[in-house]
């Protein structure tokens, strides 16, 4: 799930780590954006995506428990100049959900520059981040979850607010679909998550890290710096049944600790079950918000730090950040995200 964090294992395999995926509208049609390997790392990362790799991006329609849509992204070695060309492929109903599936090339490109064929647009490169939060406010934060005890922002609100990625980049992968695509019309309702696969030696493939929701690592599993907690390689499908009780049992206590919710029980199992299985709702066609009143899709502006905040703490809390903070990191137009120089 969702880390975006500096561990010893993310500055080793950072390209197979996922820091943020987006879903959101553009002028007839839907944009995903998945974005890995950050540099909040550090500054030995190893650039690029790996060539030995899968990059998929998962679409449940109307509500199905497993996806019924998948593009999977594939990337070869670098050359000289460290560019890389990449394969989209398209895998509709069962192929979708099977690894020994191999689907359709829907598109051909190279690192750093626009792709396109027929409904499909894409683009992968290197980016300047467009997520932003005060990662000294995390901490606070993830204190109190992990402690079910109360929040003191004070000493946070008495200093300078920053935006702890500022300068960070992050390669990022955008596809953009027509909405006359057969499964992704107008009003559809969808549910999307992303994963990254390693070829394993026994000739499978093996899930290494997925996302839905942001800031759910961070603030759940914040102690889980190796990332052994199983969810990253399980399907969304078992989360509920898997992670429910214990994301119940964290807001619950942090809330009752904080005295923000009468029926602390009820809070934690309602927020659990808002955000398990661990996917990112959005209906095709309208615009995209992932806000504290409700979740439909993320724009690459929108301040989900704050949102997440608020909902775990049944309280409004601000981030003394805003859209603004990142403004020169994205575009309106296509790729949607700003290439770093």
């Amino acid at each position: 799930m969702s880390h975006h964090l500096d561990t010893p294992l993310a500055r080793q395999n950072g390209r197979l780590y996922i820091d943020d995926l987006y879903v959101f509208d553009a002028v007839g049609s839907t944009v995903f954006v998945m974005n890995v390997n950050s540099t909040i790392t550090g500054p030995d990362v190893t650039p690029g995506f790996h060539p030995e790799a899968r990059y998929e991006f998962k679409v449940h329609i109307n509500g199905a428990d497993h996806e019924d849509l998948t593009y999977r992204v594939e990337f070869g070695e670098p050359d000289s100049d460290g560019e890389q060309t990449y394969n989209v492929s398209e895998l509709m109903n069962g192929a979708a959900r099977s690894d020994d599936a191999t689907g359709k090339v829907v598109a051909r490109g190279l690192t750093g520059q626009p792709a396109e064929d027929g409904g499909l647009r894409a683009w992968a490169g290197r980016i300047d981040d467009p997520f932003y939060i005060d990662l000294d406010q995390l901490a606070v934060i993830n204190a109190a979850v992990r402690d079910g005890g109360r929040v003191d922002l004070s000493s946070w609100e008495q200093a300078e607010v920053k935006n702890s990625f500022a300068g960070t980049q992050v390669n990022s992968i955008v596809l953009e679909v027509s909405r006359s695509h057969p499964r992704l019309r107008t009003g559809t309702p969808i549910s999307a998550w992303c994963a990254t696969k390693l070829a394993t030696d026994a000739g499978g493939w093996h899930q290494i890290n997925r996302f839905g929701h942001p800031m759910m690592w961070p603030v759940f599993w914040p102690d889980d710096k190796d990332f052994s907690n199983p969810a990253n390689e399980r399907h969304p499908a078992d989360d509920l049944n898997s992670d429910g009780k214990y994301i119940a049992e964290r807001i619950a206590a942090v809330v009752e600790a904080n005295g923000t919710s009468a029926d602390p029980a009820g809070y934690g199992t309602q927020v659990a079950r808002r955000l398990l299985p661990d996917l990112m709702p959005y209906t095709i066609g309208t615009a995209a918000s992932y806000g504290f009143a409700g979740f439909n899709g993320r724009t690459l502006a929108d301040n989900v730090p704050e949102v997440m905040f608020s909902l775990v703490l049944n309280s409004a809390t601000s981030s003394r950040l805003g859209p603004m903070t990142t403004a020169q990191q994205r575009t309106s137009e296509f790729p949607y995200v700003v290439q770093a120089q």
